[in-house]
């Protein structure tokens, strides 16, 4: 799978409420499905269905620990979204500070940044 469609997965995981607040909660730590149900009023099948979306984009793994089966979030996945977003943050960024230094380079700009700072 391109990087591409590995983006395109773990956002569209990222996409629902459920699946953001199962993520948080594998923040803390592995949990198992019963564990990550709790919080929720749907079915354990319905947790296990968004484990399953998870899972596919690559967020997080499950082991065998004995009979249980916990869940883990995979934060090196997370950390390649993070990056993939910070790069377009700092260009973003890097416009905004440009704009800021030509509008501090005129005469109405830098009132208006010295109106700001007060």
């Amino acid at each position: 799978m391109d990087t591409e469609e590995q983006l395109n997965r773990a956002f569209l995981a990222l996409g629902d409420p459920v699946r953001r607040a199962i993520v948080a909660r594998l923040s803390r730590g592995a949990a198992t499905v019963n564990e990550l149900a709790e919080p929720f009023d749907i079915s354990l099948q319905a947790v296990s269905k968004h484990i399953q979306v998870l899972e596919q984009a690559g967020l997080v793994s499950r082991t065998r620990d004995a009979q249980r089966r916990p869940v883990h979030l995979e934060a090196a996945r997370l950390e390649r979204l993070t990056a993939w977003i910070d790069t377009y943050r700092l260009a973003a960024e890097q416009r905004f500070r440009a704009l800021d230094a030509l509008l501090a380079s005129t005469d109405g700009g830098a009132a208006a940044t010295e109106e700001k700072k007060q």
